[in-house]
C-alpha cells in the first residue's frame, strides 16, 4: 500500500453484537483492526477472546471493567487515561457498571480472525 488511509471522526459507531455496546471501525485488516468500543452505562458484552490476536487498549473516556478469570472471577477497573493488553487466546468480556459511557480505542494485531464468541468464561 503506497496511501495514506483516514478514517473520518463523523463516522458514528455501529451498534455492535451486544445491547448497550457499540463499534466504530476504522482500519481492517488480515493482521490488524482499529477501532473505538462505547461500552455504555450498565452494558454487559458476551464472552470472547481474539484469537491469535493481541488486544491493546487505550481508554478515552469513561471507566469500564474487562471480566476474565477461568469462572469470570477476575477483572480490571479501566479509567479515562489508562494503557492496557488482553493477551491472545483469553477469555473475556467487556463490563460497564457505572453511569457513563466509556470510550475506548483498541489495537487489535495479530492473524486470523478478530474474535471469536464464547457460551461463557
Amino acid at each position: 500500500m503506497s496511501e495514506i488511509q483516514v478514517e473520518g471522526s463523523d463516522k458514528e459507531p455501529q451498534s455492535y453484537r451486544y445491547p448497550g455496546i457499540g463499534w466504530r471501525p476504522a482500519i481492517n485488516t488480515e493482521t490488524a483492526q482499529v477501532g473505538e468500543i462505547h461500552v455504555g452505562s450498565g452494558a454487559t458484552g458476551g464472552w470472547h477472546h481474539h484469537g491469535k490476536r493481541t488486544l491493546y487498549g487505550y481508554v478515552v473516556s469513561g471507566k469500564s471493567m474487562i471480566e476474565y478469570g477461568v469462572k469470570g472471577e477476575k477483572h480490571v477497573v479501566l479509567s479515562a487515561g489508562d494503557f492496557f493488553m488482553v493477551p491472545a487466546g483469553l477469555p473475556h468480556r467487556d463490563v460497564n457498571p457505572n453511569k457513563e459511557e466509556a470510550v475506548i480505542m483498541i489495537f487489535n494485531i495479530g492473524p486470523g480472525p478478530a474474535s471469536f464468541d464464547l457460551p461463557g468464561p
